[in-house]
């Protein structure tokens, strides 16, 4: 189906794909590629570990007015896809097989292109790559990270690929058990606010009123997010991974302020059993992203 060629550029590990040239380079050098294998590679990046159907590509790549061998033909294209980004089915690092539904592209991608340009696409592909920062080495995906997070690629956040397959059940479980958890400390901190401030005025704290609005200010907007989280795992919501993703650099860093919270328990517990609830909390956020992702996987 004819459709308009745009200047977007997508980049993946050692990969970059230029939309409009049509062409695929791995570190400049320019890869060998037919013309549907290139729009399959097109239609899995602008969706990255999104499930992208068989029904879908067919509409994309022969419309509902060519009458082909439809099935033999997808499976040749892809096959000619992942030669070309040297990938295995059995043990995909870009190109993931979800049998008899479709395919995803399981690693981190970056969208290139003129400012004026970028749409809601490119934001969404940005949050996908902060979310799934790659593994170190010379062939891994490399995204371009805002400065605040550089300092978890490669290190704390796991790849999609990277991830065990977990029963979904068991998955949505823990993601429920996590929407609890935090719940239970953002109504706790609210209903025990003035004990809170008694705290913040005996450390001697500046302002402690503020510290305490912004308490409150945090618990309230997690709120409704934290009981979107809990209903959308609840209900099975399939867009429950790209949501996420967007998500996910805010929460992240208010998870971490809220990781303090195990400190506003002191006149109950010991200084270093609140340090460690706090260490806990702190790989909380990134326990959660991975179990987004093993969500996402189990479909």
């Amino acid at each position: 189906m004819a459709r308009e060629i745009t200047d977007r550029v997508f980049r993946f590990g050692a990969f970059e794909v230029n939309e409009a040239t049509g062409e695929l380079r791995k570190q400049g050098i320019r890869i060998k590629m037919h013309s549907q294998p290139f729009q399959i590679l097109v239609m899995l990046l602008e969706r990255p570990s999104e499930l992208v159907t068989r029904e879908e590509m067919r509409q994309r790549l022969w419309g509902d007015d060519t009458f082909v061998d439809f099935d033999h033909g997808l499976n040749t294209a892809v096959n000619k896809l992942r030669e070309a980004l040297g990938d295995l089915a059995s043990q995909p690092r870009y190109v993931e097989t979800v049998s008899g539904r479709g395919y995803r592209f399981i690693a981190p991608v970056t969208l290139a292109g003129p400012v004026s340009k970028m749409s809601e696409v490119s934001i969404a592909v940005t949050c996908d790559a902060v979310a799934s920062a790659p593994n170190s080495g010379p062939t891994s995906p490399v995204a371009p990270l805002d400065d605040g997070l550089k300092i978890f690629r490669g290190t704390l956040l796991a790849a999609p690929h990277e991830l065990p397959r977990a029963p979904r059940t068991l998955v949505r479980a823990l993601l429920l058990l996590i929407q609890a958890m935090y719940l239970a400390f953002y109504l706790g901190a609210l209903a025990n606010l003035s004990e809170i401030l008694d705290i913040f005025s005996d450390a001697r704290l500046l302002l402690p009123s503020t510290l305490t609005a912004l308490l409150v200010l945090t618990a309230v907007v997690l709120i409704p997010v934290r009981l979107f989280l809990f209903a959308a795992v609840a209900f099975d919501f399939q867009q429950l991974p790209s949501k996420f993703r967007k998500l996910f650099p805010v929460l992240l860093c208010m998870d971490l302020l809220w990781a303090l919270s195990p400190f506003l328990l002191v006149h109950h517990v010991s200084l270093g059993l609140a340090l460690g609830m706090t260490a806990a909390l702190v790989y909380m956020p990134f326990a959660q992203r991975s179990l987004v992702l093993m969500y996402a996987r189990s479909r």
